[in-house]
């Protein structure tokens, strides 16, 4: 009898017991009609290619793409030589400055890509590459999208495979290829967290800034390596940080590889940038914007400045005419404008769509030059060792944007009587005197040989007017 009552009483427990685990346990099939089918997030199928190849991390992407990332180092002559000694005997000084930085094996013969910022006022540049040291020469430097393309003798390099940053995807993995702090081949993983970004860092009258914005995380000495995707291609040039102290916030800018390949191409084959302009500049609309104009909707990008007589004009847009597409490309930002235009050569034609009166309207404007024509632009720099600068000419829709009849503008800045008289690259010398000056050989000659009171007029590099005076 004893044993039956323990028996009954386990094989109750046991009943009592399992009902209690799937009540707590267990799902129950109202749990899951409970929740709406639409909610359900999706889940990822990748290709079984992509796994195979290691794509679903990063190993495939950071092998294929660290051969072609190449470490660069400088030496420049120091600016700082303010000094009483030179201003009496006019000593240049042994002060150098070293640089470093990286670029990207454009092509295996031995074209590197690189930012502007990397190389200039560059005296001495070695490029490294597996352990290798090569001498490097300049082929030609674009301010305007901070992007220079140097040479060094060298055959079978393992050039990168270009992609393209048109059909990058906001919250795309990245990888950025760099030499941070001089630590060669380094590589950090991120996303793409914007494109189109405009963050006003590039130093020129005309500059291009789309910037791709990533969280890769980026540093001193990642400018000019390379931002690739997961089939390690190229689809950006490692430009810029957003930084308070210096280093990593958060925040890395790179250069489209779209534009990259334009302005590559066009310094190898002319030295200089075959830069199309519209004749035109625009800016964002806000809705206050939107209020001044009578516009009904935020669309698109306005006019703000039309060159007297240039494509723009002669196509018939006018002032305050809202652009919304280029060709195919919907315009909504002055980035979007900037970038689009910056693929385009002198001479191509592009439909422009823009809203005027609320009514929309199509026109087909023909790029030119920055003098107006269609012909091949090469831009002739004049050094003088005496004064330590370069110097060169202002273009013609420069000098109308700008209300200029004349003008010299100092394009680098090295040892010598410019930087002593405190004059920065970018400005603008107008006249000597008061006497008008146009030519780069004009401008060294006159301030290599003159004595007594100088008087220097000109532009500053936020357009307005500055007035020095020196007693020589």
């Amino acid at each position: 009898m004893k044993r039956l009552y323990l028996l009954v009483l386990a094989t109750l427990a046991g009943f009592i017991g399992a009902s209690i685990f799937n009540v707590i346990f267990v799902p129950t099939t109202n749990a899951v009609k409970a929740i709406p089918e639409t909610t359900l997030p999706a889940i990822p199928i990748y290709p079984a290619n992509l796994m195979n190849t290691g794509m679903s991390d990063f190993t495939y992407a950071s092998a294929i793409s660290t051969p072609s990332v190449v470490y660069i180092t400088t030496v420049s002559a120091s600016q700082n030589n303010n000094n009483w000694f030179d201003w009496y005997f006019n000593g240049s000084g042994n002060n150098f400055v070293a640089g470093s930085g990286s670029g990207v094996i454009f092509s295996k013969d031995g074209y590197i890509i690189t930012n502007n910022h990397v190389i200039q006022r560059a005296e001495k540049i070695e490029v490294v590459h597996n352990k290798i040291t090569y001498q490097a020469k300049v082929i030609g430097t674009d301010p305007s999208s901070d992007l220079a393309v140097l040479k060094i003798e060298a055959e079978n390099l393992p050039a990168v495979t270009i992609g393209n940053s048109s059909s990058l995807k906001i919250g795309e993995w990245v990888l950025a290829v760099g030499n941070p702090f001089n630590l060669n081949s380094t590589v950090t993983a991120g996303i793409v967290s914007a494109k189109g970004r405009n963050i006003n860092i590039v130093n020129s009258s005309f500059p291009i800034e789309s910037f791709i914005q990533t969280d890769a995380a980026i540093n001193p000495g990642n400018s000019g390596g390379a931002l690739v995707n997961l089939k390690g291609e190229l689809i950006g040039i490692n430009t810029a940080i957003l930084s308070k102290t210096g280093s990593y916030t958060g925040y890395g800018f790179s250069v489209p590889v779209d534009i990259v390949k334009k302005v590559v191409a066009d310094l190898i084959k002319y030295g200089v940038v075959q830069k199309a302009f519209i004749g035109a500049e625009v800016s964002e609309i806000n809705s206050s914007i939107a209020e001044q104009l009578a516009l009904t909707s935020l669309e698109g990008t306005y006019i703000n400045y039309l060159q007297n007589g240039g494509a723009a004009n002669k196509a018939g847009l006018a002032k305050n005419d809202v652009i919304i597409k280029i060709d195919d490309k919907s315009i909504d930002s002055r980035s979007d404008f900037d970038e689009y235009v910056a693929y385009k050569s002198p001479g191509d034609n592009v439909i422009v769509s823009y809203k005027r009166n609320n009514t929309i309207k199509t026109t087909t404007v023909t790029l030119t030059n920055e003098e107006g024509t269609n012909t091949i632009v090469k831009h002739e720099v004049y050094a003088s060792k005496t004064l330590g600068a370069d110097f060169s000419t202002i273009s013609k829709v420069e000098k109308e944007k700008l209300g200029l009849q004349s003008g010299v503008r100092i394009i680098t800045v090295r040892n010598g009587l410019i930087s002593r008289l405190g004059l920065q690259e970018g400005f603008i010398i107008t006249s000597i005197n008061r006497v008008p000056v146009s030519e780069p050989s004009e401008v060294a000659r006159i301030l290599e040989n003159i004595r007594g009171q100088v008087i220097i007029e000109g532009i500053t590099t936020n357009g307005s007017k500055s007035i020095y005076q020196y007693y020589f």
